[in-house]
């Protein structure tokens, strides 16, 4: 038997319908062109198990991408030296970016600092039904507006009592130089005519004068770092409050599986104490400058709103901001008289004492819990690598490490 032939052939010129028509809906189910939604980087879900090797048996030994080979002996000569030379070449290059972001890394640790002390507030709003989003804009807001304020109230009084200030040097340099206390000295060593000869030789310098100009743009510039840095601070501040719990869950997924509960736990606590630690710092240095402002002005001490202010930045500083504000003002009031000076020093004296036993452990119960001698240690340490800032964090990070040795280094020796 033959089979049945189609009596009408095919045209080959006649394209076929299904084929074409296929086409047409393939290009209808493409994108149109135009803006794509963004790709996301996000964590694995932590529930996911790896798939079973036989799903993956491609090559045939139980591994998709074939057997690895045979690995070089960690005391190989080749490997000790490269791995040697690897390990010295890391080593310089994170030594030169150290020294060379030096700055940005100080704005990150700030911002940082900054983001864990509103934390908490954001975390309180949270607690009242307010979404995370809605609580950083209130706290972010609130602050600005609270500095601002008070900016705003205090700039035209520093900037009245400074001109104040600068009007009255000239008199107080006058009537220093026509005290008999100066003329017995000039007398003796001819001061007077010392000071003429080398003002003139300074006048007369024009290295001297080109230092002076330069002096002045130094100081401009670093205006104006120090206020693109504060600007830096800020954003970096606002943006870490923002994705705060987002990073710590990304640095909870670095430890293994089986820690990460404690993980969890200590940096939680941690996180929490230094968030406590800035807010109740905050109240002790506002409730220093109030009272040193009140003292200041019944004695009627010049210029008692600038030094409140300077009395307010120096209380940041644990333990040796308050002493060293002290002195500040006790020097100031020393141009009425020691009587005014010694009455202002009991005072301000006494009120250390009382915020050192009554205000600052009731400020400070949920923070950070540090003995005195290690507070004293880290704070000088602190101020001796980084500064004022370093001063400022000194004892939150001295209360982690505490904690960290507490929690691991000595739990793991009793076990042992």
């Amino acid at each position: 038997m033959t089979e049945q032939q189609d009596p009408t052939p095919a045209d080959p010129t006649t394209p076929r319908a299904p084929a074409a028509l296929a086409r047409v809906l393939r290009r209808l189910r493409q994108p149109l062109p135009g803006a794509q939604p963004r790709i996301r980087f996000e964590m694995p879900p932590e529930d996911v198990e790896p798939a079973p090797a036989e799903h993956h048996a491609e090559a045939g030994d139980g591994t998709r991408f074939g057997a690895p080979g045979p690995r070089m002996s960690k005391q190989h000569p080749l490997y000790l030296g490269f791995m040697g030379t690897v390990g010295v070449g890391v080593a310089l290059l994170v030594y030169y970016i150290g020294t060379t972001t030096a700055q940005l890394l100080l704005w990150i640790v700030a911002a940082l600092f900054i983001a864990l002390g509103l934390d908490p507030v954001v975390r309180w709003l949270e607690a009242r039904s307010l979404p995370r989003s809605v609580g950083i804009v209130v706290s972010v807001s609130v602050l600005i507006l609270a500095v601002t304020g008070f900016f705003a109230t205090l700039i035209p009084t520093i900037v009245e009592q400074v001109s104040e200030l600068v009007k009255q040097a000239p008199e107080w340099i006058r009537s220093f130089l026509d005290s008999e206390f100066f003329r017995n000295v000039d007398q003796q060593f001819g001061v007077r005519d010392r000071i003429t000869q080398e003002l003139d030789k300074f006048v007369k310098n024009p290295e001297a004068v080109g230092g002076i100009f330069g002096g002045v743009v130094g100081f401009g510039s670093t205006v104006a770092n120090s206020l693109f840095g504060t600007l830096i601070v800020l954003v970096l501040s606002l943006y870490f409050l923002a994705a705060l719990p987002n990073m710590k869950k990304w640095a909870y997924r670095l430890a293994p599986r089986s820690r990460r509960p404690r993980v969890e736990a200590l940096s939680e606590a941690i996180t929490a104490s230094v968030g406590n630690y800035v807010i109740g710092q905050a109240c002790v240095a506002l409730l220093n400058a109030l009272f040193a402002f009140i003292v200041m002005s019944i004695l009627r001490v010049p210029f008692s709103v600038l030094l409140a202010f300077v009395v307010a930045l120096l209380a940041f500083i644990p333990l040796v901001g308050g002493m060293i504000a002290g002195v500040v003002v006790i020097l100031v009031a020393l141009t009425l008289g020691w009587q005014t000076a010694l009455i202002y020093a009991i005072c301000y004296f006494a009120y250390l004492q009382f915020e050192a036993y009554f205000v600052s452990p009731r400020i400070m119960q949920r923070a950070v819990a540090v003995p005195g001698a290690v507070a004293v240690i880290s704070v000088i340490a602190g101020g001796s690598l980084l500064g004022v800032l370093g001063a400022l964090i000194a004892i939150p990070t001295a209360a982690a490490i505490m904690l960290l040795i507490k929690e691991v280094y000595i739990v793991r020796q009793d076990r042992h």
